[in-house]
């Protein structure tokens, strides 16, 4: 039998009960141990979460208190980009100020270890942003440690037809982001790194081109089947139920949605449901008192684990977000046979295919709304194509998107890096396990998961 791998995996934000990058740190760490020897270790505030799913501190996991830096340059980041989950970008860079503090913390506690060869190799899952360095990588190299970075998500440019958007998200900095490149930490992290897992192709895009050799193409999201366990089971029948779940912020669209739904509510041929909160709240509750317009119903901000309840009872997931990284409700509705709407852009559109949800060109404003009021009318008139994807998008995340498929991949490749680096296995090619890639590119071949990008 094939020994396990001794992973020790860094995951600075890894939460079971906090949404986004906390729980996808946490969610493939936690299916990797599956697996894997792992020690997972994360910063302090996720040390209660962790220990409420019975993971003992010392043993399963470490907690690192950082927070003599990260503390006072999260008070700045409230300051900067406000309170409403605004400024993005901004957040990372000051994210990539304190995170190199608490690798610094990582290595003084894990040096010994690492040099008495306790751990075959080293992870770093979070941060997910590719701005952020890990000096670690340098110090790993010299002790012939191997170390995986990623999945890397980030980078996907912003529509110009959506600069007021960018704008009004403060999104100030993201004029500039390319300067990180420049930053010190930047090219050693990818040089000194002995794998990239690449989460989506606006990321590898972006990868310089000398790195392409050594990443992987991996989506960052997926899915926990006991926390996504119903199934829709109702036939698409007018009116036809559609769901928004996210942020009430101008990116994801919301206030997109409704206009270009409004006639169709007001004829009584769908229905639509908004789970969420944030800044365009008001202005969508006003909108829909002013004009009378019926069929809506505001919910506000749920738990994560109540969103499933909603969201089966549903026909689609209408989510026209023109600058989404990676869409994990989009795989959320896909897991409970709910097909989605999208935009054809950023993360979801390498979720969704047309046998599995539907999609709307990325355009203007105004492109957008028509594109969705015609959509939404042709499966008011055919919903039937809305129980035809149904199914597909289950079994497509059964297949490919559920956190010990994951886990699953991310050994494949653990063993047979560490396979070439102990037999001298020729290296080409290496870990690709289909014939897609994510990018047309002149380095040659790359290497994918059986997750597919659509170029």
């Amino acid at each position: 039998m094939t020994p396990r791998p001794r992973v020790l995996v860094i995951a600075e934000a890894a939460n079971p009960e906090w949404p986004s990058v906390p729980l996808v740190g946490w969610s493939l760490a936690r299916a990797l141990a599956d697996v894997a020897n792992v020690h997972l270790v994360t910063q302090i505030r996720n040390r209660v979460a962790i220990e409420r799913t019975g993971w003992c501190e010392g043993r399963e996991f470490t907690a690192i208190d950082s927070e003599r830096i990260a503390a006072p340059l999260h008070k700045l980041r409230q300051k900067l980009g406000g309170r409403d989950g605004k400024g993005w970008t901004i957040g990372t860079a000051i994210n990539a100020l304190s995170y190199p503090y608490f690798e610094r913390l990582v290595w003084k506690r894990f040096e010994t270890s690492l040099k008495a060869g306790e751990f075959d190799l080293v992870h770093r899952i979070t941060p997910l942003s590719p701005t952020v360095p890990s000096p670690i990588a340098k110090k790993l190299a010299k002790i012939g440690v191997p170390f995986v970075l990623g999945p890397l998500n980030g980078g996907l440019p912003w529509p110009k037809e959506f600069d007021g958007a960018r704008r009004d998200e403060r999104e100030w900095l993201s004029y500039v982001r390319s300067v990180h490149k420049l930053l010190p930490g930047f090219h050693a992290s990818r040089r000194h790194a002995s794998l990239i897992l690449i989460a989506s192709k606006a990321t590898w895009q972006q990868m310089p081109a000398r790195y392409h050799d050594k990443c992987i193409y991996l989506p960052e999201n997926g899915i926990d089947p006991s926390r996504f366990n119903l199934t829709r089971t109702r036939g698409a029948t007018r009116p036809i139920r559609c769901i928004f779940v996210g942020r009430l912020v101008p990116y994801k669209g919301p206030d997109m949605l409704l206009e270009a739904a409004a006639p169709l509510l007001q004829r009584g041929d769908i229905t639509l449901d908004y789970i969420g909160d944030g800044p365009l709240m008001n202005e969508l509750r006003h909108r829909a008192e002013t004009d009378t317009i019926p069929g809506i119903t505001f919910h506000g901000w749920i738990e994560h684990t109540a969103v499933q309840e909603h969201l089966v009872n549903a026909d689609l997931l209408t989510l026209p977000s023109i600058r989404e990284f990676g869409g994990a409700v989009v795989l959320e509705a896909m897991a409970l046979g709910v097909p989605a709407l999208i935009v054809d852009y950023g993360g979801p559109s390498e979720l969704v295919t047309p046998e599995t949800g539907f999609t709307v060109s990325l355009g203007t404003r105004d492109s957008i709304v028509t594109a969705l009021r015609i959509r939404l009318q042709l499966l008011i008139d055919q919903p039937r194509e809305i129980d035809r994807r149904s199914r597909a998008a289950q079994v497509r995340i059964a297949q490919e998107f559920t956190w010990s498929m994951k886990a699953n991949q991310v050994l494949g490749i653990y063993r047979q890096f560490l396979d070439e680096l102990n037999g001298g296995v020729p290296s080409r090619p290496r870990y690709c396990m289909s014939t897609s890639r994510p990018a047309d590119t002149e380095s040659g071949e790359s290497c994918v998961s059986t997750a597919t990008i659509r170029t």
